[in-house]
This record gives C-alpha cells, structure tokens and sequence, in this order.
C-alpha cells in the first residue's frame, strides 16, 4: 500500500453519500493539513466543493481518535501523532453535471475533485485507491468505467487503482452503474463510450460516426498520441448539454434526443451537436490537457488562476470540434459552412461583444462568464464563440501571408511538437510570437485588434481570398441562428421585442435577458419582468405574444401591461427593424478553405 491511500465505499445511494477512508502512513510530524480543490480544471469558477463533505474525523491505526480542526472551509488540521493515521468522512453526492459527483439507485459518478482530499505537503508521491461496491451495487450488476491506472480489479472493475501523484488521482473521472456500452478502435487505441440513464440510442451508429472522428485527430497530431485508452462518459437527461475534458476520458451530458435511434437515416441537427461536443472534448486532450498555460499548470486548486490564453484554448478547440466532423466525412461543405455560420451568429448578435476585449474574457472567466445575469448580452462576450472567430481570422491571415503555404494546423501541431510532448507551459502573449515567425510577418496589429479591441474583425474581407461570401442578414424567425441566405428578399422582418423570452408559471411571458438599444429596453422592460398584455389581449405564452408581433405592421407602438416583481405597470413598445446579426457563408466554385 502506499503512503497515502483512499478507500472509497458506494455507502448510500438514498442519502446520496459516498463513504471515504484516508490512509496517511507517514503524516506531517506538525500535524497534518487536508484540503480539498475549490475548483476543478476546466471549469473556470470556484465552486468550493468541501460544502458537500460530511464530518471529518481523524484515528490512529489503533482506533484512538485524533482532533481535526476545521482551519477553513476546505481545509483541515490533524493533530500531531508519530505513526500511521486514517481521516474518515462522507461525501454528498447530489450534483448531476460534469464537474462534481452524484449518486442514486441509478448509478454514481465522481470527479476526484470532490471527493479525495489532498495530503497537503505529499500532493507528489504516488496515490492508491480501493473502490468499494455496496449490497446495492452488488445485486444490479453496476460495473465501473474510469481510465485511472488499475493494479488488481475483479470483473466488474472494483478493486485497487494507483496514480502517480495527487493531480493523477483527481484527473480521472469514474463512472459505476449497469450502463450501456460500446467500444471502437481509432489509431490502434480502445475507446469506449458508456451511457447511463434511461435512452434507445443506436450505440453501433455512435461507433460508427465517432470513430472517424477520432481518427482524424490522432493523425493530425501524429505520434505519440497522449493515452493509450480513452472513455467517452455520458449522463443521458431530458434535457442536458455539457461536458469536462479530462487526460484519457471525458465527461458528458446530453439529452435523450440528441442521441441516434435504430433506423435514423440523415444525422438530426441534435445528433450532430451531439458529436460535436464529443470531439470538442477529445480535441482538449492536446489542447488543454497537454498544451497548457504556464499559469494553469502552477496551480493548486485554491484560487483562480486568470489567464488571456482561453481564447486561443476554447477558442481553437470550438473551431476545430466541428472542423474534424467535416475533415471526417460526418458532414458535407454545405452542412459545414451552415454550421459555421450558426457559430459565427453566436457572437454577432451579442452586442456585449462591443463592451467586452476577447483578452479580458478570459481573464475575467471566473466571474463573469461562469456567473452571468440577466444583463450578460450586453455586457460580455464569450471566449468560446468570439475566440472560434478571432482563429479562424488567425488561419484565414496566416494563409494570406504565407500565400496558402502555412494555415492554423501547422501552428496547432508547433504547439504540440514544442509544447505538448514535452509538457511546457505556454506563457502569455507567446502564441502570437509563434504565428508571426510560423509565417514571416508582424501580426502585432491583428492580434491587437482580435483580442484588445472591441471593433468586428475583417471577415468580409479574409474570407473572400479563399473563395467565401461571409454576408450579415436580418432574423427571419426566432430561432433563426442564420447559416442560409434569406428565401425571400422582400419578405416582411420579423418582428420581436429584442429580449430573450419563456413561459411563466404565472401564465405570462418572462423576459430572461434585454438587448440594449432594442424595442423592450427602450420600453423601459428588464430581466425579471412578466408580460400580460399587449394592447388589451392577454398573452399567455412566448408562441402567442410572437404570432401577435409578427402580424402587426412596422413602427407599431403597442400597449404593454406587465408584472414587475408584484407589482402592476404600463409602458409602450415600438416595434423597428431586427438588426442584420445573422451570418451567411457561401462557397464559391474556386473555393480554397477550410481544405489546406
């Protein structure tokens, strides 16, 4: 056994608890100090996972209790004791998303960032872990997926695993349930997906269109790749999107719908989402997990770790997700350059995109991106779809300098050849050094106007060198997220009060976000607010109150009656012209990109 062993117990799954045991043969002579990360790579925001961590307490081997005293809220004293001692404590695990852990009659899934407390002093020396089944877990069946190293398992996984240090032990998520599976090959190396939850996916189609996929990065990168078996964890819900990188697997949630069904002939727009996120989150594997910030590599967990680098690593990473379902045959040009375009729309139609550096979204990720409010359109811009933009501006200009020679890949696979492999930290500002001398140029003025300044970058211009009409239109629905050109020229606008909209439990319709400078904000409405009429008629739901819009002419001024918190008030709302926000890409015959 090593000196620093885990032994974690499937306790309860009524109470949501996972019941751990800490080993510590050696502690600190002084007293030893436990904690737990406040947040969990990947996902930048605190999140102060010791909220869920149930009575500490400490014993000598022998049984004799130690005092724990509780320094802060995630971390922990030991008394001083010369020999071995055990740290006991619970966990509760009620958090159903990727960063966290979660436990029921269904299945259990924990991130070691929840869960394994940190022998603070020893984070370095190498970790083991029992994984312990209860009657419950025994009598379904529950097997368990996880890519942490493995020493001695029975056939359903449980059993001991080990890491080599601390930061080993956390970066493996495991996943134990009677789940559904299915397993490829892609470069040589195993993959699996495991789904839990109740679903009717087709897993052979899943298979069968992820595998390519796959494949096309390991052979972007070349040799060596960075795992030698990887797992795809998904949490099927009714309704879910996300997902967290880890170094050999990822963790995922999805809606039932947006996975394949037996006899599913066209990929459905959810399904392709779907497989999109899945190579965004494999892509991390050298973006992210390998290719790392200097900054984000020092860390300990305890505080945030602010870094302009997200653009380039969200940013690039968002880019190439829906890149590599084109490069691997999953979709067509077309279908790729509606996608894109849908993509692009994301950040035209933010008007916090003129409020808000692409630099400073990313420094200041953990408190404005991860913790948006109502006014969040106005007021920021996000590092995912604004920094997607501003690289494929980057690989549009690096072709332009380089006369088609030298593109975004050739400075993705510099950062792995002189970053990656060798796992060097990448400091700030160093990624615009590179590009420049990757093509001989002085790229200081694109890049301050990309990630310093808030004005749109060129694209009309860059994309018309390599055969692309970018072109910007006005909505013709509400769901409208741009992509083709308009049908029909001289069709009426459509026409909507420039707020984001649900149903109210009040009958009503609830504005979520207000676009500045728009029909609702001029009305003097907010994030909050509850309409219940316009001009005498009661609107019940968004589908109403949107068929009543688009029948009423131009320049209309309605009569608004709405709720503010509970109380009554009036106002009027003009209704004008949706600005031009969505974005058109159209080929040309002599198109040169995204191909080489």
């Amino acid at each position: 056994m090593n000196n620093i062993h885990y032994q974690l117990t499937l306790h309860d799954y009524r109470s949501h608890r996972l019941a751990l045991t800490l080993n510590i043969r050696q502690p600190n002579a002084d007293g030893q100090m436990l904690r737990l990360p406040k947040w969990i790579p990947g996902s930048y925001m605190i999140r102060d996972f010791s909220k869920h961590i149930i009575n500490v307490r400490a014993t000598t081997q022998d049984g004799r209790p130690l005092a724990v005293t509780v320094i802060d809220p995630s971390h922990w004293q030991v008394a001083p004791h010369p020999g071995s001692i055990q740290v006991h404590y619970e966990v509760y695990a009620w958090d159903l998303s990727v960063r966290g852990a979660h436990y029921d009659q269904q299945h259990a899934f924990l991130n070691g960032t929840s869960c394994f407390l940190e022998v603070v002093g020893q984070s370095k020396e190498p970790h083991s872990l029992d994984l312990l089944a209860d009657e419950w877990a025994q009598q379904q069946a529950w097997s368990v997926a996880t890519t942490l190293p493995a020493l001695a398992l029975n056939p359903q996984g449980f059993g001991h695993y080990h890491a080599s240090n601390y930061d080993e032990l956390i970066d493996h998520p495991i996943e134990m349930a009677a789940f559904k599976e299915v397993r490829f090959d892609a470069g040589g190396i195993e993959h699996r997906m495991v789904l839990t939850g109740v679903h009717d996916a087709d897993l052979d189609r899943i298979a069968q269109d992820l595998a390519p996929i796959c494949e096309a990065q390991l052979a972007f990168f070349g040799e060596p790749a960075p795992f030698e078996r990887y797992i795809f964890m998904v949490m099927v819900t009714g309704d879910g999107y996300g997902g967290l990188e880890h170094r050999s697997s990822t963790a995922l949630i999805c809606s039932r719908d947006s996975l394949p069904y037996a006899g599913m002939d066209k990929p459905s727009d959810k399904y392709l989402e779907f497989l999109e996120l899945c190579s965004h989150e494999y892509f991390h594997s050298w973006n992210v997990k390998r290719i790392q910030p200097a900054i984000l590599q020092q860390s300990d967990l305890q505080s945030p770790a602010s870094t302009q680098l997200l653009w380039w690593f969200e940013g690039a990473t968002s880019y190439y997700d829906l890149l590599f379902l084109y490069r691997a045959g999953t979709i067509d040009q077309t279908t790729y350059l509606q996608k894109l375009a849908e993509q692009l729309t994301r950040v035209y139609r933010m008007p916090g995109r003129f409020q808000q550096t692409l630099a400073d979204s990313s420094k200041q990720a953990w408190t404005k991106l991860y913790q948006q409010d109502e006014n969040a359109p106005n007021a920021i811009i996000s590092y995912y779809t604004k920094g997607a933009l501003a690289v494929i501006a980057l690989d549009l200009t690096l072709r332009m300098h380089s006369q088609g020679q030298k593109s975004l890949d050739d400075l993705m696979r510099l950062l792995w050849r002189d970053y990656g492999i060798p796992q060097a930290g990448l400091v700030e500002d160093h990624i615009e050094q590179l590009a420049g001398e990757l093509v001989a140029a002085d790229l200081t003025e694109f890049f301050q106007q990309a990630l310093h300044s808030t004005a749109d970058l060129p694209l009309a211009e860059l994309f018309a060198q390599v055969g692309i009409n970018f072109a910007l239109r006005p909505p013709v629905s509400n769901p409208d997220l741009g992509g083709t050109a308009k049908e029909n020229p001289n069709a009426k606008p459509y026409l909507n009060l420039g707020a984001n909209l649900v149903n109210s439990q009040n009958q009503s319709v609830k504005l979520t976000h207000v676009w500045h400078e728009r029909p609702a904000h001029k009305a003097g409405l907010s994030g909050g607010d509850e309409i219940i009429a316009l001009d005498g008629l009661r609107m019940s739901s968004v589908a109403q109150l949107d068929s009543y819009l688009q029948r009423r002419p131009l320049g209309d001024r309605l009569n608004c009656h709405y709720f503010r918190r509970d109380e009554l008030a009036v106002t009027h709302i003009t209704l004008d012209s949706p600005p031009a926000d969505r974005v058109v890409l159209t080929a040309e015959q002599t198109y040169s990109w995204p191909e080489k």
